[in-house]
């Protein structure tokens, strides 16, 4: 058992690592990405500082067309360096979002894999019973100190299932139906004991429980995933 649980807790430690490496290589990488492309961006005042060499090296341009082509000059690098600032604070937006969606992607991508296996386990152990008590008085079964209120013919099929497992028994839809309804099993219908399970699961609440609780045997019909010796009815 020791060995067991040592090597849950690995694989669970092992796990998390690759997460927070995961998380951590994610960051990393967009940081670079973002150093590399504000590095690579050409400087805001880089036309400012064309038109004032313009204005500098041409101080002979003194007619008033010359001068007016200046000005537009110098507003035009005043607006290219204002939009250029403005698209460097659209990109850091923009690669905060992506760092944001990638990081939840990873988390949910990590959550789905760790549910799966944990379903995947379940399906493959089954549910752990040690107390089934099925009153019929208070409509209700209690598995494992939890109560489930149940109706009328989900106790009627719960009780059957009961009775037949602790006998060892498998029963088909139509002894199901056979022993609830007092016909002879011949003259019912499978499909009416399968109706009477599905309803059972149904009031039972949860899909996962309620389908590993009661079984299906391919071609050989229903049976609870429960030891004989933890079934009680009162």
């Amino acid at each position: 058992m020791r060995a067991n649980t040592s090597s849950a807790t690995d694989v669970l430690k092992a796990g998390n690592r690759v997460v927070a490496g995961g998380i951590i290589a994610i960051v990393v990488i967009l940081l670079v990405a973002a150093v590399l492309l504000f590095v690579n961006l050409p400087d805001a005042n880089a036309f400012n500082a064309r038109v004032e060499r313009i204005f500098v090296e041409n101080d002979d341009m003194t007619s008033g067309a010359e001068i007016k082509l200046l000005e537009i000059l110098a507003q035009s690098g005043t607006a290219f360096s204002e939009v250029l600032a403005s698209y460097r604070g659209i990109i850091f937006v923009l690669l905060v979002f992506s760092t944001a969606l990638l990081l939840a992607a990873l988390v949910f991508l990590v959550t789905i894999v760790t549910l799966n296996r944990r379903i995947s386990a379940i399906q493959r152990s089954g549910i752990q019973v040690s107390s089934m008590l099925i009153s019929r008085d208070a409509r209700a079964v209690y598995i494992n100190d939890l109560e489930f209120a149940l109706t009328d013919a989900a106790l009627e099929t719960l009780a059957v299932l009961a009775e037949a497992r602790m006998d060892d028994e498998v029963l088909t839809g139509a002894q199901i139906e056979a022993v609830i309804s007092g016909r002879d099993a011949a003259d019912c219908d499978e499909a009416a004991g399968a109706t009477r399970v599905k309803r059972l699961r149904d009031t039972l609440g949860n899909q996962l429980v309620s389908e590993l609780l009661v079984k299906t045997i391919a071609r050989r019909g229903y049976v609870l995933a429960v030891g004989k010796d933890a079934i009680r009815m009162i």
